[in-house]
């Protein structure tokens, strides 16, 4: 299983807009992706910093993502809100309960 990390900084007053659109557009979004096995968004509306986790069953799956442009695609759905852009990382889940 491999995990996308992306880190993100919203705009002051911003993080539960984009709480919003992940819950309701891109999660629906990202259940359609083959391979799609979860997600998670922590936030600190405080400081507008977030992390976004989602799980992929293969790093195939998790790289396919990015070449088709559904990636792109969904952070555009939110681009508006953010401070600054987002950094993204990639890491193999070693455990997972």
């Amino acid at each position: 299983m491999f995990a996308r990390v992306l880190t993100i900084h919203t705009q002051t007053g911003k993080t539960e807009e984009a709480a919003a659109i992940y819950r309701d557009s891109i999660l629906p979004a990202a259940q359609q992706q083959t391979g799609f096995s979860g997600a998670l968004l922590l936030t600190d509306p405080a400081t507008g910093k977030g992390i976004s986790i989602t799980l992929w069953e293969t790093e195939a799956d998790q790289k396919a993502g990015e070449s088709s442009g559904y990636l792109q695609e969904q952070l555009g759905k939110v681009a508006t809100l953010f401070a600054k852009p987002p950094q993204r990382e990639s890491f193999m889940v070693s455990v997972k309960a």
